[in-house]
């Protein structure tokens, strides 16, 4: 994930948006784990796309990847035992908004995070 967290942080000092640098990385690390642990069928690999909405004044950041399946967030919280389930969850609570979109092969995972 360094060379993910590199470009979008790169990204967000040209542009001077480093205000919500923290939740932006955050957010954008746990859905290119989320890519690659299951949307990324063996062989293919997964693009991170990040905007600069001027109008909206907002960060979005999309992954798309190549791979099936269902993108929710865990109905509840993970137990303390349980080695996974909370990415969605931060996302969900990081991002102003966030949501799944379909993608012929595969899927786009997007969130959203409003500036000052």
């Amino acid at each position: 994930m360094p060379v993910v967290r590199r470009f979008v942080r790169k990204a967000l000092v040209e542009w001077a948006c480093e205000e919500r640098a923290d939740d932006v990385l955050l957010c954008v690390t746990e859905l290119a784990t989320n890519a690659l642990r299951h949307g990324v069928p063996p062989g293919r690999g997964f693009r991170v796309h990040i905007y600069l909405e001027r109008i909206e004044k907002a960060i979005r950041v999309e992954l798309h990847d190549s791979g099936d399946g269902e993108v929710r967030a865990a109905d509840g919280p993970p137990g303390a035992e349980d080695e996974g389930g909370r990415g969605l969850l931060l996302v969900a609570a990081l991002a102003d908004a966030w949501g799944v979109e379909e993608r012929s092969p595969g899927k786009i995972v997007w969130c959203e995070f409003l500036l000052p």
